[in-house]
């Protein structure tokens, strides 16, 4: 090739290869700048193109009615594109799609993809935050809220941020607790009607742990419920003097909404510190507990603990999921949680009475059951000095991952896991820019850690199916259902999975290559379905040929 061939050439190619950028440069702005989601919107259940907050929508059941990838072709799901994500090897996000655009969150990072391609639209970069303790020195993000033309998140050290949805612009930065870097925060905002709804992280590290609401417009602070009452309030009798401020009880996953009760229903963490019950007598409100909360004034409407006087860290933050059902004969507004502590709770959530409760795992010692009133019956297990060996461990018997319910089969469906910790009590003063454990743990000698897929119809004692997983059980997968009759989730072995959601068959599983902490979701493209899932340090994108 001459040297005036050689130019000719390269030329062609530079040609060739601007003309599809510019007209792929064309459709992203212009999908950019088309964003501007209503509040009606949010509203929409369940959901289908869009997939418009953490949950999916305001039910947290994680249900599509998208039924393009369904049993007969699911074996043919590929990966269409793959997003890197350059700073964390632990995406904890669930990617939320409008109209397109896919946003992702990476420690203090916010993305905007083209959905159907994986490329960057823009990018809003913030530093990590030094100092910090404990998850949030860890800088563990799930996530992003919607609203209109903005997208909300939560940083490390909790400031809530508010960015132009079209172009990663911060419009405002709010620092919602006093600077305390025992403090973190690790959720995805709520968005519900005009407000803008945070939890923080710490409960191990002393803190006093609250739900704050802000205007989605301005940033102004609407209402704040603390979650450890001070003095004189309710609840106050376990927190003697000034341990009110030190209570735990924080809320470091996003809640679900109820529009026609009017209802917010938010978990809260363990009480603090964690291990030794002495410096916090009786029941600890409203640690280990769901709050039902009204959305416009932060006013408690009622409680349900699940675990009084926790000395195991059994948070209770997993997602209350919201089902209208018949329960035994009578419809009923439910809502389920399947709760770290081992038991699968049935609330009236008109009310938070208390229907049923269900043991899901074997490896249970805490308790022999659960009274009429929902209290645990317990044993007398608990922390000790020389160590004593207490099932669930302190990951829980269910944890943060995502469950999912289908209305078409009845069923819920969450990862369990079989384990057990030895627990070590030692008593110790607080002391800032420390945890407040009191002591800690260490692996059970002889138990050997499970994950399982469980799925249950809500009368039933025992599961409907059991999928067991192969790993050591350090996967955190979530699960997402679909209309189609399908079970997505993470296993503990680096797969993206699909079973069948009526018997727990396996249909398809991926090899991410990378431990799975984050949920799946699922959206869709001129009408081509997608389902996503982040793992690892990427956001895995599939759909069919």
């Amino acid at each position: 090739m001459t040297r005036w061939q050689h130019v000719t050439f390269c030329l062609v190619f530079l040609l060739l290869d601007t003309a599809p950028l510019s007209a792929q440069s064309t459709r992203m702005s212009s999908i950019a700048t088309n964003i501007d989601v209503q509040p009606s919107e949010l509203l929409s259940k369940p959901v289908a193109d869009n997939w418009l907050s953490y949950n999916g929508d305001y039910t947290g059941r994680r249900f599509t009615s998208l039924r393009e990838i369904n049993s007969a072709n699911v074996s043919r799901l590929r990966a269409e594109w793959v997003f890197h994500a350059p700073n964390s090897d632990r995406l904890e996000v669930t990617p939320v799609v409008a109209d397109g655009i896919m946003f992702v969150t990476s420690a203090n990072d916010a993305f905007a993809l083209d959905a159907q391609t994986g490329r960057t639209l823009w990018h809003y970069s913030r530093p990590v935050t030094n100092g910090l303790i404990d998850d949030a020195s860890q800088h563990h993000n799930r996530g992003v809220g919607i609203w209109r033309t903005r997208v909300y998140m939560e940083t490390d050290n909790a400031h809530l941020l508010c960015l132009d949805a079209r172009s990663g612009h911060l419009l405002w930065d709010v620092a919602y607790t006093d600077g305390n870097k025992n403090y973190g925060a690790t959720s995805a905002p709520l968005v519900v009607k005009d407000k803008v709804l945070v939890g923080t992280s710490g409960g191990d590290d002393g803190v006093r742990g609250f739900v704050a609401a802000y205007d989605a417009e301005t940033g102004k602070e609407a209402w704040r419920f603390w979650t450890i009452p001070g003095p004189g309030e309710f609840g106050s009798s376990s927190w003697p003097g000034e341990s009110y401020k030190l209570g735990g009880g924080t809320t470091w996953m996003p809640g679900t909404f109820d529009p026609e009760l009017n209802i917010i229903f938010w978990g809260t963490s363990n009480p603090a510190p964690d291990f030794d019950g002495g410096p916090r007598p009786g029941d600890d409100l409203y640690t280990d507990c769901l709050l039902a909360l009204d959305p416009d004034t932060g006013k408690l409407r009622w409680y349900f603990q699940f675990t009084p006087h926790d000395l195991f860290d059994y948070d209770a933050v997993e997602t209350p999921v919201l089902v209208d059902a018949t329960f035994r004969g009578q419809p009923r507004k439910l809502v389920i949680e399947a709760n770290r502590n081992g038991f699968l709770y049935v609330l009236d959530r008109t009310n938070g009475a208390f229907l049923q409760a269900t043991r899901f795992v074997e490896k249970l010692n805490w308790a022999t059951g659960i009274d009429e009133k929902g209290r645990p019956i317990r044993t007398e297990v608990k922390p000790t000095d020389a160590g004593t060996r207490v099932c669930p461990g302190m990951v829980g018997a269910t944890n943060w991952q995502a469950p999912a319910f289908n209305p078409d089969t009845s069923m819920l469906y969450f990862m369990a896991l079989e384990s057990c910790d030895i627990y070590l009590l030692k008593p110790r003063e607080f002391r800032p820019g420390q945890t407040y454990y009191s002591t800690g743990v260490r692996h059970s000698e002889g138990d050997f850690n499970q994950k399982i897929l469980l799925a249950y119809r809500l009368e039933d004692d025992k599961p409907s199916w059991r999928y067991v997983q192969a790993g050591e059980g350090h996967s955190a997968g979530g699960v997402l259902t679909t209309a189609s009759g399908l079970v997505f989730f993470g296993d503990d072995a680096h797969s993206f999975e699909a079973v069948d959601a009526q018997s727990g068959k396996p249909l398809w599983h991926f090899n991410t290559g990378q431990t799975i902490v984050a949920s799946p979701m699922s959206f869709a493209v001129n009408a081509k379905q997608y389902v996503a899932i982040a793992a690892g340090s990427d956001v895995f994108s599939f759909t069919l040929p």
